[in-house]
């Protein structure tokens, strides 16, 4: 049942929500969380990227069903940002999936049977207070607050972008999704297909994420925070390729 993992059909979805965070790295530090395959998408020649993308889903589904047979759930998920070279020689920019986190055991449950994610269930609370949201669980140790009252916005004082021109290139989602089996040196290839994205820059007042303390990263900075709303979303069928 190992090839249900991989995507076997297409995912409808509908984001009314999503806020991104990416972290610039040290590229030497984020180098052994990624299989040998693939590669570091890097900015400068120094820095690698991870982002932990905070989603709200409606209407999840198979491709081709009703809206009504979809399901809501919050999404979080810590990725990569890396490149692949297929077995044809093409180059694909995408996301390696570190941790995948919900808030609905049924989403665990199907993800975990049709995706490589391996999708654990936490707690998710959500406020606004005088036009800062604040997204944060207690199970999973992470607190975030995102200001968006202000119309101008700075990028994060330690970013290594120099404008939010640059800091776009790494806001995700990128076209693709990535999921290894080193034993079979076998990737499968997801793409993600979306309209209406307008990557807002937001301003972060806090942030504390456990899992991101807990991989012991030296030199992990801020680099930018976007939020996009409102924005019809679809996985296609996951692709196979070989590699080594």
């Amino acid at each position: 049942m190992q090839f249900l993992k991989n995507h076997p059909f297409a995912v409808d979805a509908h984001f009314e929500n999503s806020l991104v965070l990416t972290f610039a790295v040290p590229k030497e530090q984020i180098q052994p969380l990624i299989p040998e395959c693939l590669q570091l998408d890097t900015f400068d020649d120094k820095w690698a990227f991870i982002a932990i993308a905070m989603v709200q889903t409606k209407h999840l589904r198979p491709k081709g069903f009703p809206k009504f047979m979809g399901n809501n759930f919050f999404l979080i998920g810590y990725r990569i940002f890396v490149r692949y070279v297929t077995s044809e020689g093409k180059r694909l920019r995408g996301l390696y999936i570190i941790k995948s986190e919900t808030n609905k055991k049924k989403m665990q449950f199907f993800g975990n049977i049709f995706t490589h994610y391996n999708y654990t269930t936490t707690d998710i609370s959500q406020s606004l207070d005088q036009g800062v949201k604040t997204i944060r669980s207690e199970k999973s140790n992470f607190r975030l607050e995102v200001d968006n009252t202000e119309s101008e916005v700075n990028l994060p004082v330690d970013s290594p972008f120099r404008g939010w021109k640059e800091a776009r290139r790494f806001a995700g989602p990128l076209p693709f999704t990535f999921t290894v089996d080193t034993e079979n040196k076998s990737v499968v290839i997801i793409q993600g297909v979306r309209s209406n994205w307008k990557p807002s820059p937001v301003k972060v007042n806090r942030y504390e994420f456990g899992f991101l303390d807990s991989l012991n990263l030296e030199g992990a900075v801020l680099a930018n925070a976007f939020e996009i709303r409102d924005v019809p979303y679809c996985w296609k069928k996951g692709r196979l390729d070989s590699w080594g």
